[in-house]
């Protein structure tokens, strides 16, 4: 009795060590993050006022309203015209810049709050991601309550698939009856929608479906190789992630233009259906096999230390060993990502809804900076920039109710937008150095952008990060 009091005694103070250790990380990482705080921004404390002279792109039509002013209070548009009252409020010289809805990017991966003022930092007032972990509710809770500085934030469900579907990052399902649960437990939880994924069987996926439409929880489907691409066009499936999927899977990894041609005729003849293509994510495997120091280029330091040191680092030891085997797949894979940029370019001639995501926060494509060169591929696959703004703004704001107060310089929508010095209906490339961004009308000027780019590229966070990591394979798995 006396040895076993003895161990337990040991036990006990390992246990509270272990505690100690890791409060003391969580509280470090939280400290360090300090920097979001909007007490901690001098321009963001107000949220009410009129800014003048300005040219403002609604975003409602192919536009621009010349020397405009707009009126925002608590944070929402109230009115705009060239000759808006003040009514009581501050007054801020616009300086004759741009102003543009704020981006949303649909297709993301977080792992910090660094990574909220990375998206910040590049225009992007609002993240829809799309493997959601215990974390992501608490990352909710906190940018909902509105004292710190981050993009509108929303979290897909973890991800659900198959029995048979390998890999820690999903969630394997086994029966119809517990897909039913799942989807209720995660809209009891605060998760914004499910993320279906591969590996998901008929019935599986029929029920994932039920449920969610009995309780009115959208879905967003990465598509499953178990079923025909045809059975993700349905009216509780909100977008279809990845433009990849098109190729792997109706086509049979062939990059055949008849083939193609039906895949659009599905999705005109299912309208209520929007392709996220994450085209950014594609294009660089390309990179990793061609360019053999990629990994030490200075955008990369923007990535989650653990992702880089674990994801970055083994998507750059599978497509170097591929590269070795076979000599060609570089030239292979540019080509089918020019396939890709024709499918969208088909995609959008015929009408059909293109949302804006990039994958970013997972192998070498980073937070924030990606959803410039996503919104490239759109311009080089055949948009015009108006055209291709509209996929982050008004066309995210159509397909979820959740977004619906956004996408739009309008009034009763919330403040969030871009100011920036050139006319990016003319040239995109100059949202990637956004004069001021404001996320319901909390302004963040250039210094505080390049403050959160500068912070993220110094985080040493990779305990935290595996910590987090380990509570959703605990609390999920």
């Amino acid at each position: 009795m006396t040895h076993l009091i003895r161990v337990m005694k040991i036990l006990s103070v390992l246990l509270l060590l272990l505690l100690l250790f890791v409060g003391g990380v969580f509280l470090m990482d939280s400290w360090q993050t300090g920097y979001l705080e909007v007490d901690q921004v001098e321009e963001a404390g107000l949220d009410s006022y009129v800014l003048h002279h300005v040219h403002i792109i609604p975003m409602t039509s192919d536009t621009v309203l010349p020397d405009h002013r707009i009126r925002i209070r608590n944070g929402v548009i109230e009115a705009i015209g060239p000759d808006l009252k003040a009514e009581g409020l501050a007054v801020i010289d616009g300086e004759g810049s741009y102003l543009v809805p704020g981006l949303m990017d649909m297709h993301v991966h977080v792992w910090d709050k660094y990574e909220l003022g990375l998206y910040l930092a590049n225009g992007v007032t609002t993240v829809r991601n799309l493997w959601g972990l215990p974390m992501h509710l608490r990352m909710k809770k906190a940018t909902a309550k509105g004292d710190v500085l981050s993009p509108a934030f929303f979290t897909s469900s973890p991800k659900l698939s198959g029995p048979g579907y390998p890999g820690d990052d999903n969630l394997q399902l086994s029966s119809a009856d517990e897909a039913r649960k799942k989807v209720a437990a995660y809209k009891r939880r605060g998760y914004d929608f499910i993320k279906t994924y591969n590996g998901l069987t008929g019935p599986l996926f029929d029920a994932i479906l039920d449920e969610s439409i009995k309780l009115d929880l959208d879905v967003v489907a990465h598509p499953s190789a178990e079923l025909d691409y045809a059975e993700h066009f349905h009216e509780g499936i909100r977008s279809i992630e990845h433009v990849e999927d098109i190729v792997q899977q109706p086509l049979d990894y062939h990059l055949d233009t008849t083939k193609l041609k039906e895949v659009v005729a599905g999705y005109v003849a299912h309208p209520g259906s929007a392709l996220c293509p994450t085209a950014v994510v594609f294009a660089n495997i390309h990179r990793l096999i061609a360019e053999p120091e990629i990994l030490e280029e200075e955008g990369l330091q923007l990535m989650n230390p653990l992702i880089r040191k674990v994801d970055s680092q083994a998507q750059y030891d599978r497509w170097v060993q591929t590269r070795q085997e076979d000599p060609e797949i570089g030239d292979r894979i540019r080509v089918q990502h020019e396939f890709h940029l024709l499918a969208i370019r088909k995609l959008h001639q015929a009408g059909v809804r293109i949302i804006c995501g990039t994958d970013a926060g997972i192998g070498i494509t980073p937070p924030g900076t990606s959803i410039h060169e996503e919104l490239a591929f759109y311009v080089e696959a055949g948009m015009s920039p108006f055209e291709a703004l509209r996929t982050a703004t008004v066309y995210p704001a159509e397909i979820h109710a959740f977004l619906g107060d956004m996408g739009t310089i309008e009034p009763g929508k919330r403040a969030n937008y871009i100011l920036t010095n050139g006319n990016p209906l003319e040239d995109l490339s100059v949202l990637a150095q956004p004069q001021t961004v404001s996320v319901n009308g909390r302004r963040m000027m250039e210094k505080t952008l390049q403050t959160f780019r500068e912070k993220a590229v110094l985080r040493r966070n990779l305990v935290a990060t595996g910590l987090r990591y380990a509570e959703y394979l605990v609390v999920e798995k």
